[in-house]
């Protein structure tokens, strides 16, 4: 019966064991996950930059579009 109960033992230090290197092993994985979102932030807030940049891209353009419709209005060249 000794034996039963010292092979228990074992078994159950081999699973505290290995519980304790999946809990090692979950907070690794859980501080990379976290690096990762924060990429994946910093990632999303680049593209609104870029969408914003695009946007004013577009303003200037439309802006020099007016300006050149009118200066082919003021010397008469529209066909």
């Amino acid at each position: 019966m000794e034996n039963v109960e010292n092979l228990i033992i074992e078994h159950l230090r081999a699973i505290r064991a290995d519980v304790s290197s999946i809990k090692d092993d979950m907070r690794d994985v859980k501080n990379r996950m976290a690096v990762l979102e924060a990429a994946i932030g910093g990632i999303k807030r680049d593209q609104g930059d870029i969408y914003t940049e695009n946007a004013g891209h577009h303003v200037r353009y439309d802006r020099v579009i007016d300006r050149i419709e009118r200066i082919e209005r003021r010397l008469e060249l529209q066909g």
